[in-house]
């Protein structure tokens, strides 16, 4: 007798307002380190309130900031306060916000003082018994990588790591998990050593958006579309990320990262794996993992890189109406660093399904709007019975998944031209989620808090996709680091002229979105 009440409780695509089976987490309770941080006021605290106020939290729910702000428990109800009412997805409702607030609590100490994480201990027990949190706890950490190994040292040294009193304790990891494969690898055993792999939650939190998820619905719910994912039927696929801000006050941190290490090694390898995987069994967390690791161990980067892959740094342009100064002239980042602002390259995926078909990457700083979309553009067809001048205005087809602004799917297609003559152009079709359903996407990190609370991995890189994400990319990254200076490019504009020749070579062009 199968187990259809688990099936459905793990599958990332049951409907969020099923009512037969809500998505509610049990007592638990969430620490975050680095609570004082952009991350934590801009998006964790908001995407704990939004839950609350949607009633995925339980009624003893607790939340506890750790940080070196000498705060109160008032006042740092304040600045979670300040921080929901600017951001926060959901209106503002006064009933929540009190029932939320009474198990808001404040931990000052920074990584390396035992006596504040022994008090942080004792605070997580008292919360325990007098809230029900059933020693359950999640630790969130939104800190620099540089800090994990303190962290999780503390944790386990203090025994809010251990479980033997029945609770489970679980720790979330925000990106960027290591530099290249090797301190991936460092870093990974030492998370390991004090939590075990089912406990560790790394966050992408681009899997958390809607339109990610639709990729595997769109796939697998329809006959339509997956028999058409492999190499008879697509010449290659591009996929986009590409912001229209530069780096600002982030200049400090950004630089020795690069735009490779920063959005290709995670968000879009995330992103080609789940295009290119094969059909799971189910949508157990264990059975989509092992689809993706897969696919990430047949990904190969396609040399030379001297032709294969694109680099650049903006230069001072014109973003809109909008006369910006270039990366070097940025406060904080040094004019002579290598730092790549935007990066593309080509993959091949070794598998029977994609065999030849190149997978172009590409991201940066400063181009042309801000957009993320995967397009798949498929060969022509093999026979066109059209005569001279018909087809004049006919390209290939393309299906275009776009994960944001304007969350959809395009198809773009030929159709004739009305009139007397064939003549036959392209045509878009054009689904939008804002105008084909009236429910409100949650954030992000609404979707990711909850499911780390609900030990639902299912959106969660394993340590194993981190690794083989990082040996993918760092044969690229090792011929970058003796190449000399990235190209320059001009704000406003969609890159660097390598990243276009990279493309003219092989007789393509990228999609303007």
């Amino acid at each position: 007798m199968t187990n259809d009440h688990a099936d459905q409780w793990t599958n990332p695509l049951r409907d969020r307002l099923d009512k037969r089976l809500p998505r509610i987490a049990g007592p638990s309770g969430l620490v975050i380190f680095g609570v004082t941080g952009d991350l934590a006021r801009k998006k964790l605290l908001p995407a704990v309130y939004d839950l609350a106020n949607r009633g995925l939290l339980p009624a003893g729910f607790s939340l506890i900031g750790y940080g070196r702000r000498d705060w109160s428990k008032e006042e740092f109800e304040g600045q979670v306060a300040a921080a929901v009412k600017e951001r926060a997805r959901t209106p503002w409702r006064e009933a929540v916000w009190k029932r939320l607030a009474e198990g808001i609590f404040f931990v000052t100490g920074d990584f390396t003082t035992d006596s504040a994480f022994d008090e942080l201990a004792a605070k997580t027990r008292e919360i325990d018994e007098e809230r029900g949190t059933a020693g359950n706890w999640a630790y969130y950490l939104s800190v620099p990588p540089d800090h994990f190994p303190q962290v999780c040292h503390q944790l386990e040294r203090s025994g809010m790591a251990d479980t033997s009193d029945g609770g489970w304790r679980r720790v979330v990891i925000e990106k960027p998990f290591g530099h290249d494969e090797e301190s991936a690898r460092e870093l990974n055993k030492i998370v390991n050593d004090v939590f075990p792999e089912s406990s560790v939650f790394r966050i992408d939190h681009y899997l958390g958006k809607e339109t990610v998820q639709n990729i595997l619905a769109m796939r697998f719910a329809n006959q339509l579309f997956d028999p058409l994912f492999n190499s008879h039927y697509v010449d290659h696929v591009q996929i986009t990320m590409a912001e229209d801000i530069g780096l600002g006050g982030r200049a400090g941190y950004y630089d020795g990262i690069g735009a490779a290490r920063d959005v290709i090694q995670n968000h879009l390898l995330q992103l080609l794996a789940l295009i290119a995987m094969e059909e799971p069994v189910t949508f157990h967390p264990a059975e989509l993992q092992v689809e993706k690791i897969k696919v990430l161990r047949a990904t190969r980067p396609v040399g030379p890189f001297a032709q294969t892959t694109a680099r650049g740094q903006y230069t001072s342009g014109w973003q809109g109406s909008e006369e910006v100064k270039g990366l070097r002239q940025e406060d904080g980042f040094d004019p002579e660093s290598t730092t790549e602002t935007y990066a593309a390259a080509t993959f091949e995926i070794n598998s029977r399904r994609w065999a030849g078909v190149p997978f172009y990457l590409r991201t940066g700083k400063r181009l042309g709007r801000r957009v993320t979309e995967i397009a798949l553009v498929f060969k022509q067809a093999p026979h066109l019975p059209f005569g001279p001048g018909q087809i004049n205005s006919l390209s290939n087809n393309m299906l275009v998944i776009r994960v944001q602004p304007d969350e959809g799917v395009l198809v773009r297609f030929g159709s004739k031209v009305p009139g007397s003559t064939m003549e036959v152009r392209d045509v878009n079709m054009d689904f939008s989620y804002s105008e084909a359903f009236t429910e409100e996407s949650p954030e992000a990190y609404e979707r990711l808090i909850l499911d780390a609370l609900l030990d639902e991995a299912s959106l969660f890189p394993t340590n194993e996709e981190v690794e083989l994400s990082w040996k993918i990319l760092d044969p690229i990254l090792e011929y970058w680091a003796e190449s000399g200076r990235p190209e320059d490019y001009p704000a406003g504009t969609w890159g660097p002229q390598g990243a276009d020749e990279m493309m003219r070579r092989n007789g393509r062009e990228w999609r303007r979105p």
